[in-house]
């Protein structure tokens, strides 16, 4: 195969015309809306959005003193924060399928060994994200309620109001789904070759500091929630270092080894 055939197969299907992407892109946005559309009705259907509420505030109840419970200040609060609870849990359930759409959008102005990067990102996308939710829920809320608990005075009712205590849910949710995210980032940078292993190695120490300085901002004032936050994205940076050495070793151009001298 010739070298002018073998570029032609790399960038085979990658030109479009502007309008067609436009098109594509509407495309790609109708899917991912209707996905979330549907697992919206499923999860009204079951468990319901008071149900899907319940669940979301069990880790703050469990730790309200006995005979407290969350309030509504707001007349419409009762109906649109569960509303609200149930299209966050569709976006989440149909996160899958809106990814795929976008990496779908971006796959076909890569190069063919690229492409290779596409279905390994999405999948390891969606696990990390789902953990980060995951550890937050089970883990970081039990500890962050329990010492905000322990400093509340005797003298005074605990009853969060249910708007307030959304917001400071999906806060959190989002802060540690994204932090779960490091090695994604990493191995995007180091594949595209905006930064090199060695820099990411040296920027090793400056990224403990930037972790815990994220950790301070995005969480709750008690040091087990910023240590809960800021090591595993210490620990995640590490791992996106030794997965970009994968993955630019397995993504590598044809083309590299046809160039290169002969022995």
């Amino acid at each position: 195969m010739t070298d002018s055939s073998t570029k032609k197969d790399e960038l085979e299907g990658t030109e479009q015309p502007f309008v067609q992407h436009l098109v594509e892109l509407r495309d790609r946005m109708v899917k991912a809306m209707a996905a979330i559309g549907i697992a919206a009705v499923l999860l009204a259907l079951f468990p319901g959005p008071a149900a899907l509420y319940d669940l979301l505030a069990a880790p703050l109840v469990a730790h309200l003193p006995k005979g407290s419970t969350l309030i509504a200040t707001s007349v419409i609060s009762p109906f649109m924060v569960p509303l609200k609870v149930l299209m966050m849990a569709a976006f989440l359930m149909a996160l899958p399928v809106v990814l795929w759409q976008v990496w779908a959008f971006v796959a076909p102005g890569l190069y063919s060994h690229e492409k290779k990067l596409v279905m390994p990102l999405v999948v390891s996308s969606t696990v990390l994200f789902f953990i980060g939710v995951a550890f937050c829920y089970f883990f970081v809320f039990g500890q962050v309620f329990s010492f905000i608990q322990s400093f509340a005075p005797k003298s005074i009712a605990a009853t969060p109001d249910i708007e307030a205590y959304l917001s400071f849910v999906l806060t959190m949710f989002l802060a540690f789904g994204l932090a779960f995210e490091v090695p994604i980032v990493v191995v995007v940078l180091a594949r595209m070759g905006i930064v090199s292993i060695q820099k990411l190695k040296d920027f090793r120490g400056y990224f403990v500091v930037l972790a815990f300085i994220i950790a301070a901002i995005v969480t709750p004032p008690d040091v087990v929630s910023q240590l809960a936050l800021a090591i595993p994205m210490c620990l995640l940076y590490e791992v996106g270092i030794w997965a970009a050495r994968i993955f630019i070793k397995h993504t590598q151009a044809p083309v590299d080894a046809a160039d290169s001298p002969q022995p």
